[in-house]
């Protein structure tokens, strides 16, 4: 025992993700039976989610020195998560227009007579986002409400000045004990993966027709693509520093969204990588990372391109130009849309498909390989927002550059 607390947390995780995704290979359907230890860790984590994203976001809005360092920070974050999200969701409708997931398997779900492109509202969609009851948002978990409403408050309170001091101090105290919370689960990080891992091989079909064969590799070739070339690339040219050094440094919380899923789950773990481990200040990591979690989804944008493209051709659509821009933006505002946890995948997929004009024939497929897909989709999610919080600190000179390029990493 006293030898495997010495094991770094990211090697624990490690260790016991392996070990009970073999045990759930073995026994099968049977590890059922410990589904509810699994769940209970996924509840705990949901938990934190609302009170966590609301005052670490108006937190680090408070700690700008003023609406015009706000500015420079938080418009740098938003132009950059929007953008790199564009470019995701056009990756993967041009990955499946290269392996064509749906190609030869033409109406098999039956055919699609017209597409509307007109039933989806961007402009409906984006007054959505304002919260009308912040109360309710909260009890809903609305996630962009909530995070418009803290960012305004934020920014007010910077405006008041002097005289919001007591609420910059409720809020900075709210935030530690959340943060001590969070500190206290992540502790039980390797032991609640270890039964999700062993949940999640347990209980997956062994059935795979070859749509879904070719569904599942077109995302992972995208997220591939993103991880190896596209985010690589953003860090030496508009970070100035090496792409294998920022994937050790954040290789913690990325292990943690790989094996929960979640991109609020990492949360926490990416806040310890972005202050121990990468030097940047929680003024601008506290503000970059809740607001990613929600709002820059690059791996789950890249899927929806995918999805899109797959749903025409298995309903044997043309795919023509306005539907190509069409799947690319509603991949930007799809994934904005997206709480960061699990089980979205579908509802997201119903409101793409019903702005296409086509059936939900396909959400029952989509359900069925998701838990195989998300994983890497989270894992991209999550390392985009490091890398956009990670070029914006450097941009800005807030970048601690002995403790990025350390070599001795154990937190």
């Amino acid at each position: 025992m006293k030898a495997w607390k010495k094991v770094p947390l990211y090697l624990k995780i490690f260790i016991l993700l392996i070990i009970g995704g073999a045990i759930g290979f073995i026994f099968g359907e049977r590890v059922e039976v410990v589904a509810p230890i699994g769940d209970a860790y996924i509840m705990l984590l949901k938990m934190l989610i609302v009170p966590l994203v609301f005052f670490s976001i108006i937190s680090g809005v408070t700690k700008l020195a003023s609406p015009r360092e706000f500015g420079q920070v938080g418009i740098r974050i938003i132009l950059f998560y929007v953008i790199t999200t564009v470019i995701a969701a056009a990756l993967g409708v041009l990955v499946s227009m290269v392996i064509n997931p749906g190609m030869g398997a033409e109406g098999m779900l039956g055919t699609a007579e017209t597409v509307a492109q007109e039933d989806y509202s961007l402009v409906d969609s984006i007054l959505a986002w304002i919260p009308e009851n912040i109360v309710e948002s909260m009890a809903n978990m609305d996630m962009i409400p909530i995070i418009v409403f803290a960012v305004l408050f934020g920014v007010c309170i910077i405006m008041v000045g002097e005289k919001a001091k007591p609420i910059v101090d409720f809020v900075d105290a709210g935030n530690e004990v959340m943060l001590q919370m969070t500190n206290l689960i992540t502790d039980l990080a390797p032991y609640g993966i270890f039964f999700l891992a062993m949940q999640l091989t347990g209980t997956l079909g062994s059935e795979m027709l070859a749509v879904a064969v070719k569904f599942v590799i077109a995302i992972y070739v995208s997220l591939v693509v993103i991880m190896v070339v596209f985010y690589p690339l953003l860090l030496k040219v508009m970070g100035h520093f090496s792409p294998i050094q920022f994937y050790k440094n954040v290789g913690p919380a990325l292990m943690m969204a790989f094996s929960t899923g979640s991109s609020n789950a990492a949360l926490p773990m990416g806040y310890t990588c972005q202050e121990k481990r990468c030097g940047v200040p929680e003024k601008i990591y506290s503000f970059s990372l809740p607001l990613g979690a929600t709002v820059n989804m690059n791996g789950f944008a890249a899927s929806l391109g995918i999805i899109a493209v797959t749903a025409l051709e298995l309903y044997n659509v043309p795919l023509t130009p306005v539907l190509v821009l069409q799947a690319v933006g509603m991949g930007l505002v799809l994934s904005i849309g997206a709480p960061g946890i699990q089980g979205t995948a579908v509802v997201m997929s119903a409101i793409l498909f019903e702005a296409l004009g086509i059936p939900m024939g396909m959400l029952a497929l989509i359900a069925a390989i998701w838990p195989i897909v998300n994983l890497g989709t989270t894992t991209v999610n999550v390392t985009g927002d490091h890398v956009a919080t990670c070029i914006v600190a450097e941009n800005l000179g807030m970048m601690k550059k002995d403790v990025f390029i350390q070599k001795n990493l154990d937190t």
